[in-house]
């Protein structure tokens, strides 16, 4: 194969997320947006290290399992990919995505796992709510469009009023919008100049409350095709906008309408500010038995029919926190835990809950939430996992983990190991990364028990996967003398650092003290804490509670390093 090279051949399979496997005589090349089956013309673009990568020209010959498409747009909109097919058959593509990626780690370790496929979701079409519509044109000085991305384009648009992954209402109120606004001027991601930018909607599946977002510039330039009675008179012509919005026949009900200003230059959904033009800038959806308010721009799983499947599977692993205690006993800590869904269904079973977020609104909407569903033993704290965890004076007895598509960062993955807790609950977006992070829990003794894939995104390439996690602890201990003249030549007989004590602690009793506690029982004994209390006041360290268990372990290691007899 050669770069420029024009092929045909037969796509043998997909590879997460969006990797067809062609079959040419020439070898194997790597193809995106291709169905199993498929006979295709392709262009090589790239050769390295014995892989090639081309660019897809056109399918020549259908694949056997598709049975046609239900959506209008499938091939020109670049959101779904597998919606040709029967939903059996694009299952059966993510689990074996899925099990191909965790089988090349997983195989590594020496205890046999369990791979429980893959669980469907409820309803595979109108699931989404929430949905992010650009405005645009479909070519250049086009009519305006208002849609998704053209497929392998980051300029043009495609008018998706018969997108099938959300709702009859989203199609109202966007075809709506399009037409309303038709003739006012877009933003242009080269020039920075223009009015029009996003439409965002989010819809409850529950509830059926509505909110409706408008994202423009600060600068209302609405063109000279667009000349109505209300001409450049902004208020006038948004109060009409909403107006519609809210006469429309729809299932649901309208909460809220705003108008966001955002004049960022990156193509994103974000707010310089907010403004209200109808009722409120949240409605509330319900997800086993809880509440949750949510925001224009709240975290919240887009499927929430498919986000019950996935939390009751959480729950399913995790199992009965305190099988036999009266009251609970167990602290669990929820990392990455966006507006603390999964805490609070761990709630009502645990003695306490700790979510982590570093998105300060989404913590907020937690906090708010976890009060509104009467749940007074959750603690939501802002900030990034990595420092946060460095502050929580807690130690838990289980984790749950749901962090973002990279996964989880290197040293925060370090620290939660170092817990050296019995289980933990891995929830990933994106197998790659789960892959990833799975390959340093085996080197840090933990080991797979049972994994499952779930499916949130029907058509599109997006899976979930959880995974149970539990701790091979060790079966006996060995004590060692070692002779530390000869072992650490510069470590004086009767010295320890503060290290060699918290490793020790941590191999004898699996326990993680901090080097306050440390300092704080050596002054017990009347013995020097060194620069100790210098790096303490600069780092303001929060102390940590000295249980009796931790002072006897620090104790112990003490009398093994010959620091007290």
């Amino acid at each position: 194969m050669k770069k420029g090279q024009v092929l045909a051949g037969i796509v043998k399979k997909i590879d997460f997320p969006n990797k067809g496997v062609v079959e040419t005589e020439e070898g194997n090349c790597i193809v995106k947006n291709v169905l199993p089956g498929q006979k295709v013309t392709f262009m090589v673009q790239k050769k390295r290290n014995g892989r090639a990568e081309g660019r897809l020209i056109q399918i020549d010959e259908k694949s056997s399992l598709e049975t046609g498409s239900s959506c209008p747009h499938f091939g020109q909109c670049g959101g779904c990919a597998y919606i040709s097919l029967p939903y059996e058959e694009q299952l059966k593509i993510k689990e074996n995505q899925v099990r191909k990626l965790l089988c090349g780690i997983l195989e590594k370790q020496t205890v046999e796992w369990k791979f429980e496929g893959i669980r469907q979701s409820p309803i595979q079409f109108e699931y989404r709510n929430k949905m992010e519509f650009s405005f645009g044109d479909e070519h250049k000085d086009g009519p305006l469009a208002l849609g998704m991305h053209k497929r392998g384009s980051f300029y043009d648009i495609v008018t998706v009023n018969g997108c099938r992954i959300v709702d009859e209402d989203y199609r109202k109120i966007l075809e709506f919008t399009r037409d309303y606004f038709d003739g006012c001027t877009f933003y242009h991601k080269i020039k920075h100049t223009g009015y029009l930018r996003h439409l965002l909607v989010r819809k409850a599946s529950r509830t059926g409350e509505i909110l409706i977002g408008l994202v423009t510039t600060s600068h209302p330039d609405f063109g000279q095709r667009c000349n109505d009675e209300t001409g450049k008179d902004e208020t006038l012509r948004l109060n009409r906008w909403k107006d519609g919005l809210i006469a429309l026949n729809l299932k649901g009900k309208i909460t809220g309408i705003l108008h966001i200003i955002n004049d960022s230059a990156a193509d994103i959904v974000q707010s310089d500010r907010t403004d209200i033009l109808f009722g409120q800038d949240f409605f509330y959806e319900e997800l086993l038995g809880l509440k949750f308010k949510i925001s224009a721009f709240s975290f919240f799983q887009t499927n929430s029919l498919g986000a019950e499947v996935l939390y009751k599977t959480v729950r399913e692993y995790i199992g009965k926190l305190d099988e036999g205690e009266k009251t609970p006993q167990k602290v669990v800590f929820d990392l990455y835990s966006g507006t603390g869904t999964i805490a609070q269904l761990m709630a009502p079973a645990a003695k306490k809950v700790i979510g982590v977020e570093i998105v300060e609104e989404a913590v907020e909407a937690a906090r708010k939430n976890a009060k509104q569903n009467s749940l007074h033993n959750c603690e939501f704290i802002a900030g990034d996992v990595l420092k946060v965890l460095d502050e929580i004076e807690e130690k838990p007895d289980l984790i749950i983990l749901d962090p973002p598509r990279d996964g989880v960062h290197p040293k925060a993955l370090r620290k939660i190991i170092s817990y050296g807790i019995e289980k933990m609950v891995y929830v990933s977006c994106k197998p790659t990364s789960l892959v990833r992070d799975l390959e340093v829990f085996l080197e840090g003794g933990y080991v797979a028990e049972r994994v499952v894939a779930v499916d949130q995104f029907p058509w599109t390439t997006g899976i979930e996967t959880c995974v149970l996690l539990t701790h091979k602890k060790p079966t006996s201990y060995i004590e060692v003398t070692m002779d530390y003249e000869t072992i650490v030549p510069n470590q004086k007989p009767g010295k320890a650092t503060y290290k060699m004590i918290t490793d020790y602690v941590k191999e004898k009793f699996d326990l993680v003290v901090k080097s306050t506690t440390i300092a704080e029982v050596k002054r017990s004994f009347g013995l020097e804490v060194g620069d100790y209390n210098v790096k303490e006041e600069k780092t303001n360290y929060r102390k940590e509670k000295i249980t009796p268990e931790k002072r006897q372990a620090v104790e112990d290691a003490l009398r093994h390093f010959g620091v007290i007899e």
